[in-house]
């Protein structure tokens, strides 16, 4: 009788999950969704057959916003007491975003938006075509507020970042997006939280990681997790 070989089966790793806390408005979740971008693509030269998978949690940090929206710079400047230390502010982040490879112009924002139309959207999006479709119009909706400086409050300019992620909605389309429609989410699970810190991770759900930290960071609570999986309990 022929020997046969045996060839061992490589058991494949369980996805490592990562939850993003963030809010459309911060600077930093972008600057934080670029690091983490950056950590996963180094995760993945290292484990092949690693998955990774994303979600996105909506934290709106300032629910109370106008919905019409309010002036940028008069916002700021209440809000940090003054001109220079708004362009103190601002400098720092700049400076930040460079770094991530990212440009943006805050400069020429004119209004802080009321997010929470836009955040109903996303979980839209992630309700009816999964969490690539609200990936997506994440990345959509940073990149029209904070390098087109577009006003993501404004139903049209949601209307057309939509349309550019191929995500459909309900009825007609032109119908204007609005609170009152029936078939958006609720937030009211997710509203209370106004004020936390964002952008926050939690990987593979034990280990937090707390502001728009270096991708080497999040590679190390990434690898960090893995390890702790073979740890008996």
């Amino acid at each position: 009788m022929a020997l046969q070989a045996i060839i061992p089966r490589m058991s494949v790793p369980a996805p490592l999950s990562i939850d993003v806390s963030f809010d459309l408005i911060c600077p930093w979740c972008l600057i934080g969704k670029r690091h983490l971008e950056t950590a996963i693509t180094q995760l993945r030269a290292e484990q092949p057959d690693l998955a990774v998978t994303v979600e996105w949690r909506s934290v709106p940090l300032i629910p109370d916003t106008p919905l019409e929206g309010l002036p940028y710079r008069d916002f700021y400047v209440a809000r940090l007491g003054s001109p220079a230390a708004v362009a103190a502010r601002q400098s720092q982040v700049l400076d930040a975003a460079l770094h991530a490879g990212l440009e943006l112009a805050l400069t020429r924002i004119e209004t802080f938006p009321n997010t929470l139309l836009a955040h109903r959207l996303v979980r839209f999006a992630r309700q009816e075509a999964g969490p690539a479709a609200a990936a997506a119009l994440i990345e959509n909706l940073f990149t029209r507020y904070f390098t087109g400086a577009e006003n993501i409050g404004d139903p049209q300019v949601l209307r057309a970042a939509l349309e550019a992620c191929g995500i459909a909605t309900p009825g007609l389309p032109e119908t204007p997006l609005s609170h009152d429609l029936p078939w958006l989410p609720p937030l009211e699970d997710v509203v209370h939280r106004g004020g936390t810190g964002v952008p926050f991770f939690v990987v593979d759900g034990k280990l937090g990681v707390s502001g728009a930290v270096p991708p080497a960071v999040l590679v190390q609570a990434m690898q960090r997790a893995l390890a702790q999986r073979q740890v008996p309990a």
